[in-house]
């Protein structure tokens, strides 16, 4: 995820909770430092117990192994170049298998690491992978490899896929608060007020969240199908009623319970497997670019009928 001002650009990474959807911690870097830089600088925030849901592009035997230290497990989609170096000929050759296999060390270390990180790392650890078929009808089908620390052979197999699809959950997040809360353009300029800008962001994340999970047990609904944008929406529109009776505690909590039920009511409807990639409605303005602050662009020319408005090149 990396929000955007003018030429300044960030990678930030989140750890969210699986169960409520909110905020736990979050890192952020310029657009060079790597997603796994930060994803290391968060594993302090994880405790004995926890288990760690990632994507593949954090699976490593670094981060498996820093995890484990910390009584850590971790589930994570093993990409098939690491399948075929680490432990690719350990594994069985079906299409679909459920193995504990050992995970040795790589020869050489990590840019996210340092030298004493990776000396005490240990010569190998044991994992659980689990390989599985996805086919849908009208979809290409596809095979998935999963690799844990979760040995105990009591959780099946698809208990653990169960488990990383609803991972996904994780990118619907960030796109509420990237769009919805308007997060994707940072309006603030020097490093501090973005960072202030960046945790209001996530306090509002978070109490639209605790206020969705209230209306969830309030009203026996499943929290994953209640709309963030329509409870944000719904609190929106239930503000001025309730800064209004402020001083009217009765009143204060009969809309408070109106809110609550307009959310719990709100349901997302159930479409399984849906696949509907984000498409822009409506074109942008055929404009030209402003590359530069606008007393130093200078007059620009009005735009000619037939000629498009936005030059080839950057204009000088």
């Amino acid at each position: 995820m990396g929000p955007t001002l003018s030429a300044f650009s960030m990678n930030l990474v989140g750890i969210f909770c699986l169960l409520s959807g909110a905020l736990v911690k979050a890192a952020h870097g310029d657009r060079h430092t790597h997603e796994t830089t930060l994803f290391q600088s968060l594993w302090h925030v994880f405790e004995k117990g926890d288990l760690a849901v990632t994507d593949r592009g954090f699976c490593s035997f670094g981060a498996f192994a820093g995890l484990l230290a910390r009584e850590v497990d971790s589930l994570m989609r093993l990409p098939e170049k690491k399948i075929r170096k680490a432990i690719g000929s350990q594994l069985p050759k079906t299409a679909n298998f459920d193995v504990i296999v050992t995970w040795k060390r790589p020869a050489q270390r990590t840019p996210s690491m340092t030298p004493e990180e990776f000396a005490i790392l240990p010569e190998s650890i044991p994992v659980r992978v689990v390989r599985y078929t996805i086919a849908h009808r009208g979809f290409r089908t596809q095979s998935v490899t999963l690799v844990t620390t979760l040995l105990d052979a009591a959780i099946p197999a698809s208990d653990l896929a169960d488990l990383y699809f609803r991972r996904w959950g994780i990118e619907l997040h960030f796109r509420e608060i990237k769009i919805h809360l308007n997060m994707d353009v940072l309006r603030c300029l020097s490093p501090d007020m973005i960072e202030r800008e960046l945790r209001m962001h996530f306090i509002a994340c978070n109490l639209i969240r605790c206020v969705m999970q209230k209306a969830a047990l309030t009203h026996d609904v499943d929290l994953r199908r209640l709309s963030f944008k329509g409870c944000l929406d719904t609190v929106r529109q239930f503000a001025s009623a309730l800064h209004g009776a402020e001083d009217k505690p009765r009143t204060v909590s009969a809309l408070v319970d109106e809110m609550l039920l307009a959310i719990a009511r709100d349901l997302v409807p159930h479409r399984p497997n849906r696949s509907e990639p984000r498409a822009r409605k409506r074109r942008p303005k055929n404009y030209r670019l402003l590359t530069k602050p606008r007393h130093q662009m200078g007059p620009l020319p009005h735009r000619k009928v037939g000629v498009e408005n936005r030059p080839k090149t950057a204009l000088s």
